[in-house]
């Protein structure tokens, strides 16, 4: 395929720096083991409630779910190596795995959900809210628009083939909503916002800043919605990690400018300032300026 050939190239081929304990985002803890039920089932679970050992000549990490084995290969040059042999099924398991929970992910404007597998990995639901030519009119503010589904699972995809490898895995997943989330969901307030329209499709709206009503329900044919499936990364109580507001975000103000549309000298500034003022921390936010261009 192109996209092989085009990973065949010598860009693709420059080496990461050694990866010290340092580097990880994410390590287990070696009080802890891991395996998987002795019943053939899909549950994972700590070694206290295992039925069984672990065989013979295999190693704790062999029991891992793919979620896990993700986390602990996240370090600060790559969420996943170039050739991650892991990537297909963790990308199965995020269009495939059966869903035992299903909850409204707390914070943001817009409606997203955390959906849990049986092996305790769990994904974010960004449901679709609009054709996928529907183009957004020219008198909206940027920060009143939908959230596309599909941007983000064209965001992983892009981030791969420019080499960057620091959007996590994303899917696809045509979702029933009955079984997937209104039967399911632990939710309280989620629960209250299901109904049935005149149409006879299933909908819901749950709880957020924008688009959370009636007037802006999801609702499935009959009750089958599409939307994308992202891995989560670590909890940030287990993997401990800071977060920096981009210098150059937006004011999300519908006449009030940010200072780096008002101040000519702002990106020297920028640069005599922590943590851009050395590395190669700036460069790599210029990279994911670009993609995010791209990606519009």
């Amino acid at each position: 395929s192109k996209l092989a050939a085009l990973f065949e190239h010598p860009l693709y081929n420059i080496p990461v720096p050694e990866v010290t304990e340092k580097d990880k985002l994410f390590t287990i803890n070696p009080m802890e083991k891991f395996s998987l039920h002795s019943s053939g089932s899909d549950e994972w679970v700590s070694s206290s409630k295992a039925e069984t050992l672990l065989p013979t000549g295999k190693t704790a990490y062999d029991t891992y779910p793919t979620w896990l084995k993700f986390h602990i290969g996240i370090n600060r040059y790559e969420l996943y190596p170039r050739r991650d042999p892991l990537l297909p099924s963790l990308l199965w398991d995020l269009a495939m795995q059966r869903i035992i929970s299903s909850v409204q992910k707390s914070g943001g404007t817009q409606l997203k959900l955390i959906m849990t597998f049986p092996n305790y990995g769990q994904a974010l639901f960004k449901p679709m809210k609009q054709t996928r030519d529907q183009e957004t009119p020219i008198d909206f503010f940027y920060f009143s628009d939908f959230e596309r589904h599909n941007a983000e699972i064209a965001a992983f995809h892009l981030d791969r083939i420019l080499d960057f490898r620091r959007i996590p895995p994303v899917s696809g997943r045509l979702v029933n909503i009955t079984k997937e989330i209104w039967d399911i969901t632990t939710d309280k307030k989620l629960a209250k916002t299901f109904f049935i329209s005149p149409a006879g499709n299933v909908c819901f709206y749950g709880e957020c800043s924008y688009y959370c009503s009636t007037e802006h329900a999801l609702c499935g044919k009959p009750d089958r919605l599409e939307g994308s499936m992202a891995a989560l990364l670590p909890d940030k109580a287990l993997a401990k990690r800071r977060s920096w507001r981009s210098p150059w975000r937006r004011s999300y103000h519908k006449s009030k400018k940010a200072e780096w549309e008002l101040n000519p000298n702002y990106c020297a500034q920028v640069r005599e300032t922590p943590p851009y003022d050395r590395g190669h921390r700036l460069l790599d936010l210029i990279d994911m300026t670009i993609l995010d261009f791209l990606m519009g």
